[in-house]
């Protein structure tokens, strides 16, 4: 898929059914987002009844740089593209943080085209989200130093979220841009002001925040939802501005309800076979290396299996994992 310049915008799907397009917020990586079980249990969870399409902007993730400097109107563009690839003049759209302020202007200035619009964390105008200084601080960190920077943005964007996760957050996002179009981006984010917009769009819309959303504040999403016509504002507890942080059902209830999609059943408790194994030796007190050895597979796998297994379980450690699986009274762990 290529946008008007010619440059390739790589795209994904999972689901099947009405399409569902995903703009994300400042920098994304189809694979290795995928590769995180809580954004991959995010995306699983919206997608399961539909069709959810996410793509990487230009510059990010599995999208060559274009050469072209960031800005709303290419944004608009480059989602333009992945709009003709649906197979239907009409569909669904979800902005998250950045991506809501390009998914509001797209719905304004394609009103046929958005059925239904979700926009999360977002704001009306950059300049209000942060102070000058603060916007300077954290610009002049990603130019100069993007490894701390990195990981300073995700303390911010993910209070909520594990150690485990806040060190793979930061590690895909660094892997996702080079420092300078990490920065260029942040700086739009800042820049972008989709006021004069708002009063056009026509779709169905639902605002969704969180309360204490340490990266936009509250007050935003109700500028958002003031200025757009019969917009619904939903404001839910937590601090998290990454959607897949925190608590992610009161974020994907309400995505769900929205867009007219059965309500999913909160915190499956069944695990697959293996993850069963996993959950066996987590309750014997193994580490992700014992696991790993155990199974004949590698750490970084058997991480990624206690992170499933949590976030399938609704839990929060690997204590809690273990006292789980000694009270099913489950089947004996795997032989050593």
């Amino acid at each position: 898929m290529t946008a008007t310049d010619g440059t390739e915008i790589a795209y994904s799907s999972v689901g099947e059914g009405r399409p569902v397009v995903y703009v994300s917020g400042w920098l994304s990586h189809l694979e290795l987002s995928w590769a995180l079980p809580e954004e991959r249990a995010f995306y699983e969870s919206i997608a399961d009844g539909c069709r959810l399409v996410r793509y990487d902007r230009a510059g990010c993730g599995l999208s060559p740089a274009s050469g072209r400097p960031p800005s709303l109107e290419y944004e608009l563009e480059q989602l333009s593209a992945v709009a003709s690839t649906l197979g239907t003049d009409r569909f669904d759209v979800i902005g998250s943080s950045m991506g809501a302020l390009v998914a509001a202007a797209w719905a304004a200035e394609h009103p046929e085209s958005v059925r239904r619009l979700v926009l999360y964390g977002g704001w009306v105008s950059g300049p209000d989200i942060a102070e000058p200084d603060v916007r300077a601080h954290l610009l002049g960190l990603v130019e100069s130093h993007w490894g701390l920077g990195s990981d300073v943005l995700t303390d911010i964007f993910a209070p909520d979220a594990t150690a485990v996760m806040r060190r793979q957050v930061a590690r895909y996002q660094r892997a996702s841009s080079t420092a300078e179009t990490a920065r260029s981006l942040l700086a739009m984010s800042y820049d972008l002001d989709v006021g004069d917009q708002l009063p056009r769009v026509e779709a169905k819309t639902l605002v969704l925040h969180r309360a204490e959303d340490r990266a936009a504040p509250v007050a935003q999403a109700e500028a958002l939802a003031a200025g757009i016509r019969d917009a619904e504002l939903r404001v839910v507890p937590g601090r998290s501005h990454l959607p897949f942080a925190g608590d992610v059902h009161s974020l994907v209830a309400p995505i769900r309800r929205h867009l007219g999609l059965r309500t999913l059943r909160r915190g499956p408790r069944a695990l697959t076979p293996r993850q069963n194994e996993v959950a066996a030796l987590v309750s014997e007190g193994c580490t992700n290396r014992e696991i790993a050895t155990r199974l004949g597979i590698d750490e970084r796998s058997a991480e990624g299996h206690v992170e499933r297994i949590r976030m399938r379980l609704g839990f929060s450690s690997r204590a809690q994992i273990a006292a789980w699986y000694t009270a099913q009274g489950a089947a004996p762990s795997p032989p050593k």
